[in-house]
């Protein structure tokens, strides 16, 4: 089914335990630090289920609609409509909901492409994870992830350091009916907004960390969990004038507490393996199709950057300097270019064993790469367009109710072809969205929310075929025969044949 946006507020009230420092959140459809994402998430719900869009966003299957990002793909033209409800849903948040109800959704269908891999681990464990999945796609539930250990609880042959250890999310027990978890895990992104969490492992463990390699879900009103968020932008949002996209677009952090979490087995799907707890996600198209959702996210945020630049320009009347048009040209290549990336991944498809087809690997982690390590740049150079615009506008829209103040305001804000009214709203826009407290946020998840940097470098390392590319070199080298009698050199000459 499709659930509507009232369906999904309503489970968000069902015994949740949020903790903003020590208040205890119970409803986040109410609270004023969270209330107005949590109705944005709603709204992604109902468009979802609009009649314009109801064919590209879900998919029939035995006489029912899921979401079209439970899709198990197997052609090009399932890529191309899996990209699209990917593309609909960044376009409707401006990209800044990076872990919306399409992410996790993308791994875990990503992982049901290749259920039969867990069973090595425990028989009945690939049925477990199907059975998930279809849960998921027939309730249509939001599940977020934590997959992140604590950074004092990692590997110490990677991270290294000495001293006490943190304690991250570990099995205690094993039971007739099911696991007992304790600890704590991150970086529980849009946990607060979710009906699930995924607890998994995308960073290698140790091999005495065995009973942190567990794979499982949980619904986030389970008794024991509780989510420790960071300062909620939207509280301190002024108004949605001033902050327009802080105060309904912040899907927050946090970190995950488990206070002897009961696990149903059904709910479990790979325990004691430290290489598979990391390794499932690569061995099947998960991580592959969980980014590409990210991708395309990206772009649709780059796009919406790309018109603040060039609003900036005519706003500021500069879009006519030769400096400044160099600059948005080399943004608008920039965008032209991630698209063109997208579009590779999906024409380069590759398909499994089984037939499914998933984007491709090293054109993924290509694009991957570029969007962590450039985001910072064009950001800056963006805000370089903006100049000082924002620090000249009034602290706040409420000078607007005193007609005196306004018609003041009219008199000396005002530019060339841009009310003062219009030019205060673009500049609070442009700042929320690229300078505020929110923008600095973006500014660090879009850096690190694919994992530290060497990691997605050795994505890119890893899947290059290097065997093919020197062997193009070693093969003109082979064709080089040295002679009996090395030449004398001599400038201009070939020799033929």
């Amino acid at each position: 089914m499709l659930r509507s946006g009232d369906d999904y507020l309503k489970a968000l009230r069902d015994g949740r335990r949020v903790y903003v420092g020590s208040e205890l959140v119970n409803d986040v459809t109410s609270h004023i630090a969270f209330r107005n994402t949590a109705h944005s998430f709603a709204e992604l719900y109902d468009r979802k289920r609009a009649q314009e869009n109801l064919e590209a966003m879900s998919f029939e299957d035995g006489g029912e609609r899921h979401s079209i990002w439970f899709l198990r793909s197997r052609s090009k033209d399932d890529l191309r409509r899996r990209a699209e409800g990917h593309r609909r849903i960044a376009k409707w948040s401006y990209g800044l909901l990076g872990r919306s109800p399409d992410h996790v959704a993308s791994f875990v269908a990503g992982l049901a492409m290749h259920s039969e891999l867990f069973e090595t681990n425990r028989k009945g464990f690939g049925s477990n994870l199907l059975n998930y999945y279809d849960e998921l796609r027939r309730k249509d539930l939001f599940a977020s992830y934590v997959v992140i250990a604590p950074q004092g609880a990692r590997d110490p042959s990677l991270y290294q350091r000495e001293g006490r250890q943190v304690p991250s999310l570990h099995v205690v027990a094993e039971m007739d009916d099911g696991i007992v978890l304790e600890g704590v895990k991150m970086l529980g992104t849009a946990a607060i907004f979710s009906d699930e969490t995924w607890i998994g492992n995308l960073l290698p463990l140790s091999p005495d960390q065995k009973h942190q390699a567990v794979t499982c879900a949980v619904p986030l009103n389970t008794p024991g969990v509780s989510i420790w968020a960071r300062k909620p932008f939207e509280r301190h949002a002024v108004s949605a004038i001033d902050n327009p996209f802080s105060s309904r677009f912040d899907e927050s952090d946090a970190i995950v507490v488990f206070d002897k979490v009961k696990v149903p087995w059904e709910r479990v799907f790979l325990l004691d393996d430290v290489v598979m707890s990391r390794e499932m996600y690569f061995k099947t198209p998960s991580h592959v199709m969980g980014n590409h959702q990210a991708i395309i996210r990206f772009h649709e945020k780059l796009k919406f950057i790309l018109g603040i630049a060039y609003k900036a320009a005519e706003i500021n009347s500069v879009a006519q300097v030769p400096a400044v048009r160099d600059t948005l040209a080399k943004l608008a290549a920039a965008e032209a270019g991630l698209g063109a990336m997208i579009s590779g991944q999906i024409e380069e498809a590759e398909t499994t064993s089984t037939g499914y087809a998933y984007v491709n690997r090293r054109q993924l982690y290509a694009a991957l790469h570029w969007c962590t390590n450039n985001y910072h740049s064009i950001a800056e150079t963006v805000r370089e367009l903006l100049g000082a615009g924002p620090f000249q506008m009034p602290a706040d829209a409420s000078f607007l109710d005193d007609p005196a103040l306004r018609e003041t305001f009219e008199t000396y804000w005002s530019v060339a072809d841009t009310t003062a009214v219009d030019r205060f709203k673009f500049m609070k826009l442009a700042w929320d969205y690229l300078g505020s407290e929110l923008a600095s946020r973006h500014g660090q998840y879009e850096r690190f929310y694919a994992g530290p940097q060497f990691v997605n470098a050795l994505y890119n390392f890893t899947n290059c075929p290097w065997n093919d590319r020197k062997g193009a070199v070693e093969a003109v080298m082979n064709e080089m025969k040295i002679p009996d009698k090395v030449p004398s050199p001599q400038l201009n000459t070939r020799i033929a044949g």
